[in-house]
């Protein structure tokens, strides 16, 4: 049984990894941000626990079920969440004690850090996935800090930059014909999200970047992630 408050996380012992964007943009990587025995105990929690729901969402005119479970927790008064058509309801947070215990842990790891809201996603599979994004919503702010966890499967998170849309298509493309793998390598990341990892996305990334967790039909273990949000 999962008791509250008896997994130590990253006491003394975190270690990360800060990538820099550009433009105010960065991310850091904790790889072992719960230590692995003490992450199982989130993940089967989390897995059994949570009441998750794979709703229908609504993406280029049309419905479809959301490629992933999914559950969300907020405060009391903060601003409802709506995406893609879909409205989801706000379960408290004193409902999920390890919640607010991680949720702790967290805020207490980013200095100055302050959470309201967590959106929890599970990939029962490879085959479920979320496509190329941002969480630019108004609701967030102009330079959101977004705290994402991982347990159980390991998967691939891609970073991709937006294109400048300021920018002539006729300037565009003697860009690419001119830009050099370097700079190409430059406007992409990968992070294979270990279980118990935590990545933060920080300053205009989401303002500048786009984000994703593609498809790996190969893999049939369960992958579970939870996004700590301010919502203003």
């Amino acid at each position: 049984m999962f008791v509250d408050g008896s997994c130590e996380i990253g006491k003394g012992r975190i270690k990360s990894k800060i990538i820099e964007l550009g433009n105010g943009s960065e991310v850091e990587y904790y790889p072992r941000f719960v230590e692995c025995e003490d992450a199982w105990k989130y993940f089967e929690y989390l897995n059994n626990q949570i009441p998750w729901n794979r709703p229908t969402i609504h993406v280029f005119g049309r419905s479809c079920l959301q490629p992933r479970d999914s559950c969300y927790v907020a405060c009391e008064g903060v601003s409802k969440l709506k995406y893609s058509g879909y409205q989801p309801h706000a379960y408290p947070w004193h409902q999920f004690p390890p919640l607010v215990h991680l949720l702790r842990a967290v805020e207490d790891a980013l200095p100055g850090s302050h959470f309201n809201s967590l959106l929890l996603n599970r990939y029962n599979s490879g085959n479920d996935y979320v496509s190329w994004h941002s969480d630019d919503e108004p609701l967030y702010g102009p330079t959101p800090l977004i705290a994402s966890l991982s347990f159980g499967c390991e998967r691939h998170f891609f970073l991709k930059k937006k294109p400048n849309k300021s920018v002539s298509k006729a300037h565009s493309s003697a860009s690419k014909r001119l830009k050099t793998a370097s700079n190409a390598d430059q406007d992409q990341h990968s992070f294979l999200l270990k279980h118990g990892s935590l990545l933060v996305m920080k300053g205009y990334t989401q303002r500048d970047w786009i984000h994703s967790v593609p498809k790996r039909t190969k893999l049939d273990a369960i992958r579970i992630n939870l996004t700590f949000r301010l919502v203003l």
